[in-house]
């Protein structure tokens, strides 16, 4: 059974690099070259060594058996791009949001998105060595989730912790199925 996941998140949050992490194929990835053009657009707050964007979307898969096959989709971050995140969204199971701390205000397009579409969704907080480390229910008060949302620390370089973050994600998704079936 295919199961679908997104990691969305703002610009530069580290979504191709947390798909890449943990993806057992080479990831499909389509990066470009920031240039010129992306000055003024993009902020490159944080992330000022960054050369390369997301321009479409990050393909990943993890086998976890002969019948459950994760298909993991990065969204693109930039405004430019939201267009496609209705695309990549159809279908999903559950959604990642990826959170930089030094620029939590980037998650709330993520956050409303998935809320507003009713698709299970984690908060992964992404570590970065120079940001302010907040305490999960400092972020869950932030960012107005409520208490059912899974907030939850990665490093989206470490493959361990990538994985963590999508099992919570899965456990999430499926605890809410009966909430679901109870409804209809």
């Amino acid at each position: 059974m295919p199961v679908k996941l997104v990691v969305a998140g703002g610009f530069g949050v580290g979504k191709t690099t947390f798909v890449g992490a943990v993806s057992e194929i080479p990831p499909l990835t389509t990066e470009e070259e920031l240039t010129v053009a992306s000055e003024g657009v993009d902020d490159l707050t944080g992330v000022e060594r960054k050369e390369t964007t997301t321009v479409m979307l990050d393909f990943g898969r993890i086998t976890i058996s002969e019948k459950i096959v994760l298909y993991l989709f990065g969204a693109p971050g930039q405004d430019r791009f939201w267009p496609l995140w209705n695309d990549l969204a159809a279908g999903a199971v559950g959604a990642v949001v990826l959170v930089d701390t030094r620029k939590v205000e980037e998650a709330f397009p993520s956050v409303e998105f998935f809320e507003r579409r009713g698709i299970p969704f984690v908060v992964a907080v992404n570590v970065f060595s120079n940001a302010y480390h907040y305490e999960p229910e400092e972020l869950r008060e932030a960012l107005a989730i409520p208490v059912e949302v899974p907030v939850v620390t990665c490093d989206a370089r470490e493959r361990g912790l990538v994985k963590n973050a999508l099992i919570t994600l899965v456990g999430h998704a499926l605890a809410r199925i009966p909430a679901a079936a109870d409804a209809g």
